[in-house]
């Protein structure tokens, strides 16, 4: 299983959000790249990183802290938030993300996401699949549908999707545990790869979603909080 590490950005700032209400950010530094050498030095390889106000704004914002972290560490990096339009999806791979997660346009357009899946490959882009009460959220987790997410990531799958991340909102941030009842229906239920997201807070947590099956885990605060050892988390790298 791939360990990701996770680097929200607000304002050029790394930040944690709680069930992505802006209103609880913490910033943890005002130097993402520093943030992201950290997580090299570790022997990390992946990142997740978020752009928070792009999210917001619908549009991509953030993307000189992409570019530069991009140039200056060897991390494969997943790009999202505010990814909306062509130029956005141009824009993120020009500036060295390797993939580009896609949330709210694959509920609201889902002509334009597939389009983006067959034109830059199912490996580059990721579907974004974040829910409450299992109902699909979008726009920065600030609107909500009545979409389930398991009948949302099975109608991608039967479209060519390969990878999805799952971000249970009510865990993110919580340091709580993750949703392991829905990633394993999700599994049981659909042919995805799945990229489990929200609420990680120990190894054990880390080791439950290896033995489900998950292609990957994002991991943020637990980082950020000192809940997961850093160092101790690399060796699962």
């Amino acid at each position: 299983m791939r360990i990701i590490a996770a680097i929200d950005i607000i304002d050029g700032k790394c930040v944690r959000l709680t069930k992505g209400d802006y209103a609880t950010q913490k910033t943890y530094n005002e130097n993402p790249l520093e943030i992201a050498e950290t997580f090299q030095d570790a022997g990390i390889k992946y990142v997740h990183l978020v752009d928070l106000d792009g999210a917001k704004a619908k549009q991509i914002i953030n993307y000189k802290t992409l570019e530069n972290i991009a140039s200056n560490t060897t991390l494969a990096i997943d790009f999202g938030g505010g990814v909306r339009s062509e130029d956005d999806v141009r824009i993120a791979f020009e500036s060295g993300a390797k993939q580009i997660t896609v949330g709210s346009i694959a509920a609201q357009n889902p002509e334009l996401m597939l389009h983006w899946i067959q034109k830059y490959g199912a490996d580059k882009i990721i579907l974004g699949a974040d829910c409450k009460n299992r109902k699909i959220a979008t726009n920065g987790w600030l609107e909500h549908s009545n979409e389930d997410v398991i009948s949302f990531i099975q109608a991608y799958v039967q479209n060519g999707a390969t990878y999805s991340i799952v971000t249970d909102i009510d865990k993110d941030g919580m340091l709580s545990g993750p949703s392991l009842e829905l990633y394993k229906e999700i599994l049981l239920q659909t042919r995805i790869e799945l990229i489990a997201s929200g609420g990680i807070t120990t190894l054990i947590d880390v080791q439950q979603l290896i033995e489900l099956g998950c292609e990957g885990a994002i991991i943020g605060k637990a980082i950020y909080e000192g809940t997961i050892n850093l160092n101790a988390l690399s060796k699962l790298c």
